[in-house]
């Protein structure tokens, strides 16, 4: 082999490792953002999931709020109930919370869904319509909430 073949083939024996290099680089990218995208989807499909739960949860309280309190200690109503809390554990341990329902109206937290007339101050809370939530401090369902605005016809 010549010179000139041998300093060829050093050339050649460069370029495929280089290339080799780049590539290598570009699949272990790959995989990382691949691993990334598969987290983003994971996560999305459990908030969806999570979200879907939310009505039942607001079922179990509405069928709760109907309990005439004499039937309370009915064993079919403790097992009712029983359900509706191990529901709301499973949620918390998932990361999802009630919003509060402070006084003041935050339109990052509640929607407005009604209004009633009253002499107390304008844009705050009269009535929580629908309890919203959180999952791990992002809001994915807004409390719906009825919002006192001043009449000042308004006598009570």
């Amino acid at each position: 082999m010549t010179k000139k073949e041998l300093e060829e083939c050093e050339k050649k024996k460069q370029e495929f490792f280089l290339g080799w290099q780049r590539e290598k680089a570009d699949f272990i990218n790959y995989k990382k953002k691949e691993g990334e995208r598969l987290v983003e989807i994971t996560e999305a499909m459990k908030e969806e999931l999570l979200f879907k739960l939310l009505p039942v949860l607001d079922s179990f309280s509405l069928a709760e709020k109907t309990i005439p309190s004499d039937e309370k200690e009915n064993e079919n109503v403790k097992g009712l109930l029983l359900i509706k809390k191990q529901l709301k554990e499973f949620l918390k341990s998932e990361g999802i919370e009630e919003i509060p329902c402070a006084k003041e109206f935050d339109p990052c937290l509640h929607e407005a869904v009604g209004e009633v007339a009253s002499e107390t101050e304008e844009g705050t809370i009269a009535e929580e319509v629908e309890k919203g939530y959180q999952l791990k401090g992002r809001v994915i369902r807004p409390a719906k909430v009825k919002v006192n605005i001043k009449n000042p016809d308004y006598h009570s």
